[in-house]
């Protein structure tokens, strides 16, 4: 009843955990039953390690959280030997989130992902908003396109192409990144803010700015979810302030497939099965029989 397809992948159901919101899965091995998730995506990593950004890197906002991390992680020789060997016996599809400085970096990322069988597939963050660089690839549809392009030609596995909401028209990014290969989109990133100390004068972030999620985004979310999911023919992953299964049945009918879970992991861990087991029990209220029947409901 709750079994649905994104590429090749196969999920039990349609609730994921987002990347950087659930470390490498191992960190919530003891709070979360770990084979009931649809699919865990991990933190994000790079082809060499990264440092990150100054601290501090969290700071609360109302309603939700800025986060400034800067894309920290020990780099991709680390993950394959440090962090594989775990994620491969859970018994979940396993994404890998990938960034890169360029198209390059991608591409050997890809290529080098591409060569082990337990992972599923690859989702492409293009739309970090607090790492220092000209701009973000997914702000820009031509870049969008060769980052895909590239991705898509070294790898046969499912590629999904997370979208960052700081730009004009999300749809068109979503087009390009649909024409260039892409099985898959995810929406919406953080949105680009910052928070001040009125007493110091001084930005709450080591980074000045930051990614806003939570609670307080959900509706500019949802509107985008909606938009995309009526322009382009392959999958919209939601995500952005899904905190309980209402929230997350409110994305599936605006038109996502799937949906991702992320700052309400660090508020409460197990939200995750709170969800599955609130989307079962909304489609038995309502006699639904297929989950993919309440998909992009809302006109």
């Amino acid at each position: 009843m709750m079994k649905i397809k994104i590429g090749k992948i196969e999920l039990k159901n349609p609730v994921m955990v987002a990347s950087g919101t659930f470390g490498y899965a191992k960190e919530f091995e003891k709070l979360v039953n770990l084979k009931h998730l649809g699919a865990i995506i991990t933190k994000t990593i790079t082809l060499n390690p990264r440092q990150g950004n100054p601290m501090p890197r969290i700071c609360e906002t109302a309603s939700g959280m800025l986060n400034a991390i800067g894309l920290q992680n020990e780099g991709i020789d680390d993950f394959i030997k440090e962090k594989m060997p775990y994620l491969s016996k859970i018994g979940v599809p396993i994404i890998i989130s990938i960034s890169g400085n360029n198209i390059d970096e991608f591409f050997i990322l890809a290529r080098r992902l591409n060569k082990i069988k337990a992972i599923s597939g690859i989702e492409l963050n293009i739309s970090c908003p607090n790492i220092k660089c000209r701009g973000l690839v997914a702000q820009d549809k031509k870049e969008t396109y060769e980052v895909v392009k590239a991705v898509r030609k070294t790898t046969s596995k499912t590629v999904i192409t997370k979208l960052s909401p700081n730009v004009t028209d999300i749809t068109e990014i979503a087009k390009a990144a649909e024409d260039a290969g892409s099985d898959a989109v995810s929406l919406v990133n953080t949105f680009l803010g910052m928070a001040i100390d009125v007493e110091t004068g001084k930005s709450k972030l080591g980074n000045i700015t930051g990614g806003l999620s939570g609670p307080c985004i959900k509706p500019i979310a949802l509107r985008m979810v909606h938009e995309v999911s009526r322009n382009i023919d392959i999958p919209v992953i939601g995500m952005g302030g899904i905190m309980n299964a209402g929230d997350a049945i409110e994305f599936i009918l605006a038109g996502a497939t799937a949906i991702q879970v992320g700052t309400a992991n660090f508020i409460e861990p197990g939200v995750s099965g709170k969800i599955i087991k609130g989307i079962e029990a909304y489609l038995k209220k309502h006699k639904i029989k297929k989950f993919q029947d309440i998909i992009g409901r809302t006109t």
